[in-house]
């Protein structure tokens, strides 16, 4: 059988219920803790002090609020209600703007800088929702401004380690309630990775099925969308600090400017 089977109780949640399901959504910040990918983001935002910031997608707000306190002027959106649930609870919340909903509702020509981070640029899988959601970060940003996000090298096939096989991660929420998740790896086709993630809580059985696909754009058709959209391209790191495109670790971390 290709899959485990999945017991009666289980449901197939659609719109990411890791994002939206509000049980799930302390999960992620369990197993998605502050790294190197903040320290990038945080360093690269503190080289101008007081910036406007726009954080695209900004989840749960653990960069978000970290922006805040470096006495930045930062404004979140996420469409994802129950995450922005809880990045409205974190300390220094209440310094940011938090928007409840998509690159479409950012203010126009309102930004120093304007930031998509823990791959949020991977989720519009669409050529057409990628240049959309560049042309809504370009009209937001000031002349001058600068664009910075992370994007997965699709050379380095991250996606072949995605995949738990028999084994089961357990993890016990804030509220005390006892989980195992595990990922399957379900398609591959060109530069579109298709997944399924599991949560099973072991006090009722209940198992929550969360299927998504990713866009692995490489190097080059990002920078020929930035370009089309109007930017013009920095750089284009393989790390997070600083490495070539193919000596780091397995990123794409780009950098682009809204020309003066």
């Amino acid at each position: 059988m290709l899959w485990p089977e999945v017991p009666p109780q289980t449901g197939a949640v659609t719109g990411n219920p890791e994002y939206n399901d509000p049980r799930l959504v302390p999960l992620y910040d369990l197993q998605n803790r502050w790294g190197a990918d903040d320290d990038f983001f945080l360093t690269l935002a503190n080289e101008q002090s007081e910036s406007r910031i726009l954080d695209l997608g900004c989840g749960t707000g653990r960069l978000t609020t970290a922006l805040a306190r470096a006495g930045h002027r930062v404004t979140g959106i996420e469409p994802a209600r129950a995450s922005l649930d809880v990045a409205e609870q974190k300390p220094g919340a209440e310094a940011v703007q938090w928007i409840h909903g998509t690159a479409e509702d950012a203010p126009s020509n309102a930004f120093d800088l304007a930031l998509m981070t823990a791959h949020v640029a991977q989720i519009f899988v669409e050529d057409a929702a990628w240049t959309e959601a560049l042309g809504h970060l370009h009209r937001a940003l000031k002349p001058g401004g600068r664009l910075a996000f992370d994007s997965r090298d699709p050379a380095a096939r991250g996606w072949e380690v995605w995949d738990s096989g028999d084994e089961r991660e357990l993890i016990t929420l804030p509220d005390s309630q006892a989980l195992e998740t595990w990922t399957k790896v379900e398609e591959v086709t060109g530069d579109r990775v298709t997944f399924v993630g599991y949560t099973r809580f072991l006090a009722s059985g209940e198992t929550v099925v969360d299927r998504s696909t990713l866009r692995f754009r490489s190097e080059a058709e990002l920078r020929r969308s930035l370009g089309a959209a109007g930017f013009e391209i920095n750089a284009v790191y393989g790390g997070w600090h600083g490495e070539p495109v193919g000596a780091g670790c397995g990123e794409l971390v780009v950098v682009a400017r809204k020309p003066q």
